[in-house]
């Protein structure tokens, strides 16, 4: 009964993922947000809406192991299985101007997360704090993007523009937006009570279910978005979709996930799993830079070394 509830959960997920970001992102077009402004904001909130519900559902439930084990685990997920898979497909190209300011401001949350780690967790304050830092980033630019309107501003555009079924009237927008919160708050509280209760069957730790579990199932939005610009050869959007989609993780939900109580990381994930984490994105910036390109050859060690991470899991429990 707990698989059938597990793959319920993230299928309401995925779905309710789906409407509520085509319906902001219908919303933000009437409201006349420019495209960029939405290729920025509304899509990386949108992308990572899923693991954002699971983890403020994991708090709200006691459930803080698994809020914590989402976020890193998705972020490794997103680096490694996600951008590996995609280079096997077609190799992804990097726009230098994205990568050198989102890249490197990914990276900059990586640390942070593990300072707080080593800390002992995130509390309200520091949540609160993350949550002003990804705030600044964005209004730094939208700001960079409106004066300038370089490579990176057209990339934003280009990821909000490869969104499509986009609702126009406000009826419709409204139910896409109401119908899709009411999927992701519904599915995240089964796929949660799933989840807890798969991890107390098997003897595991609730934050070892988040890391793969719920990680892999709240990350396969991307992980479908990043195949299909992979085969439609609009690899640079791959790329964008994961640096946003890593700094939202950090930043925008663990800081949302703190607001609601303290998040404590378990032992091994302070020793381990963060720092693979961290790994994982000092690695992926030589590889994007060399060339500005993701070759086949790179994105197979990179799905590689995922397996091998999977595996080491399996291993340690």
């Amino acid at each position: 009964m707990e698989a059938l509830f597990l793959v319920l959960g993230l299928a309401l997920l995925i779905l309710g993922g789906e409407f509520a970001l085509r319906g902001a992102i219908g919303m933000a077009r009437k409201a006349r947000i420019s495209t960029a402004v939405i290729g920025l904001t509304v899509m990386g909130f949108g992308t990572s809406a899923p693991e954002l519900v699971v983890t403020i559902q994991a708090v709200l439930s006691g459930n803080a192991d698994i809020a914590v084990g989402n976020a890193i685990g998705s972020n490794i997920a997103n680096t490694l299985l996600i951008l590996g898979a995609g280079a096997l497909i077609r190799p992804l190209i990097c726009d230098p101007h994205a990568v050198r300011r989102d890249g490197a401001f990914m990276l900059f949350t990586a640390i942070l997360l593990c300072g707080f780690g080593l800390s002992g967790g995130i509390i309200a304050w520091q949540g609160a704090t993350m949550l002003g830092l990804l705030i600044a980033f964005m209004w730094w630019s939208y700001m960079r993007d409106t004066r300038q309107h370089d490579a990176a501003a057209d990339l934003h555009e280009e990821v909000a523009d490869e969104t499509s079924g986009i609702p126009k009237r406000t009826v419709t927008i409204t139910i896409y937006i109401v119908g899709g919160f009411a999927g992701l708050a519904y599915g995240a509280s089964l796929l949660v009570e799933a989840a807890v209760a798969v991890a107390e069957a098997a003897g595991i730790s609730q934050s070892t279910i988040g890391l793969t579990l719920v990680a892999f199932g709240t990350s396969l939005p991307e992980l479908a978005a990043t195949l299909v610009a992979a085969y439609r050869r609009h690899t640079d959007i791959a790329i964008a979709n994961v640096l946003g989609s890593n700094i939202f993780n950090i930043l925008g939900v663990l800081g949302a996930g703190a607001l609601f109580g303290p998040l404590s990381f378990s032992d091994h994930i302070v020793s381990i799993d963060q720092w693979i984490m961290l790994g994982s994105a000092i690695v992926l910036l030589p590889i994007m830079i060399s060339g500005w390109r993701v070759s086949r050859i790179e994105g197979a060690f990179l799905l590689a070394s995922y397996i091998t991470y999977m595996g080491s899991l399996t291993i340690r429990f």
